[in-house]
């Protein structure tokens, strides 16, 4: 492994590590855009930009965007956006209120509930912690903490084989029976708000409101015989959330204005405030494009000068599973960036943005593999064609292979890492327009 893909998965298992929810994920990526000169403006009041400049948004504290305006920029016809979205959510376990659980007048659990679509066996029997944030109440003013325990606070037990005989033959797991963390062994009331509000430095009382998630706190490894592995929680998608930063802060100007977008709630299907499918990535659009003297006409003709790519991590090829691949789409875990097919629109690769990637990483010498569900089936979704629907934008869905998605520990290959680290870099530099007659110029730099 060479020393470039060794710093960058280092830096990207800190970072995932840093990262144990979308708050502290939003709040990660809000520092390295302060450190590289971007100044955040608020929803609240109108939005103050100038050519040149560098600005970051930020919603419920768990979704992003982040864009950089060209020193030249003109309201003419050819100005867009190049876009790279992604989402910081992962599939885990909610917190639920009033969630403690005394059992035999002994043990204290912890009520919880699934969030999205997780594989429930890998959390049995490992240390877990909790992440998210608290609203505390300061005289009247609710204040957002972020809290993440640094220390090992739950385990979920399996029961005994001599107890589940039939557990090796395939089990249904109930999430309101099996999975069920233990927290304490002995009962006291009160006890798990006590914990949280000495963890954080705050009076019990003063606790309005949290959103707190069960977290995994096994660190990231890079492994293999030349370190072609990266295994950490969240490799979903915060590999393509930290690729996708690297290469926006890094692009040289080009003369599109450069977006970054991370949302929260993927998972739950982007039907949020602060989700894909919600108001505020094309509002913050067109307030940007206001803000420079585009006029709501030249808005809509900027989308159809823009281009965006959905990075959301794709199947590799299972190699105890390989039967569960499409025959002739099959991605390979450290082979490149995957395209990702569906023929009912679940991802929005097409033709057109199909060329286009293909060209820019051929250019560039960055691999790239094809994805497709088996035709019998069934694939996710991702936040594409959700976002798309409302940013009517040419638009490529694509992601990094990898195994066992939504597992507490995932596994990716580290060269795919720095694959599309390079990708985003050469593609907030390049360009597609639209020049009529089904025609498109690419410009590649």
């Amino acid at each position: 492994m060479d020393t470039v893909t060794e710093s960058l998965n280092r830096e990207l298992i800190d970072f995932i590590e840093k990262s144990p929810t979308c708050f502290q994920a939003v709040n990660e990526i809000e520092k390295y855009l302060a450190a590289d000169g971007f100044s955040e403006l608020s929803e609240e009041r109108p939005f103050t930009v100038r050519p040149g400049g560098k600005y970051y948004i930020t919603r419920n504290g768990s979704s992003v965007l982040a864009f950089k305006i060209p020193e030249s920029i003109s309201t003419s016809h050819t100005a867009g956006f190049q876009i790279v979205a992604s989402h910081c959510d992962s599939p885990c376990f909610k917190i639920k209120e009033h969630p403690e659980m005394p059992v035999e007048g002994h043990y204290m659990c912890l009520n919880v509930e699934r969030y999205g679509g997780m594989i429930m066996a890998p959390w049995l029997d490992r240390p877990l912690s909790v992440a998210g944030r608290l609203l505390v109440d300061e005289d009247g003013v609710l204040r957002t903490r972020l809290f993440k325990a640094d220390r090992d606070m739950l385990v979920i037990p399996s029961l005994a084989i001599h107890m589940n005989r039939e557990v090796n033959e395939g089990y249904k797991y109930n999430p309101q029976k099996d999975m069920i963390p233990l927290y304490a062994g002995n009962v006291s009331a009160g006890q798990f708000l006590e914990e949280l509000a000495s963890l954080s430095g705050v009076r019990r009382e003063s606790i309005a409101g949290m959103d707190l998630f069960v977290c995994n706190r096994q660190k990231g490894t890079i492994w293999g015989p030349e370190g072609e592995f990266v295994s950490s929680p969240r490799l979903d998608d915060m590999q393509c959330v930290f690729s996708s930063l690297k290469g926006f802060l890094e692009a040289a100007p080009s003369d599109r204005i450069a977006v970054l977008a991370v949302f929260d709630n993927e998972e739950v299907g982007s039907q949020t405030r602060q989700g894909a499918g919600s108001a505020f990535f094309r509002d913050s659009l067109r307030r940007i494009a206001g803000r420079l003297g585009f006029s709501e006409e030249d808005f809509l003709a900027m989308l159809a000068h823009s281009f965006m790519l959905s990075a959301d991590n794709a199947h590799g090829v299972h190699p105890n599973h390989t039967d569960k691949a499409d025959p002739t789409n099959r991605p390979l875990l450290g082979k490149g960036i995957v395209l990702k097919y569906n023929a009912a629109q679940k991802y929005t690769t097409d033709g057109i943005s199909t060329a286009f990637f293909r060209k820019l990483c051929r250019e560039k010498g960055i691999p790239v593999q094809e994805y497709a569900n088996r035709s019998d089936i069934p694939g996710g979704s991702t936040l594409g064609n959700i976002a798309a629907a409302r940013v009517p934008v040419n638009s490529a869905d694509i992601g990094l292979p990898q195994l066992a998605m939504h597992s507490p520990y995932e596994t990716a290959g580290s060269a795919d890492t720095v694959s599309l680290y390079r990708a985003c870099r050469a593609f907030y530099e390049s360009s597609l327009s639209y020049i009529g007659q089904g025609s498109y110029r690419m410009t590649i730099r």
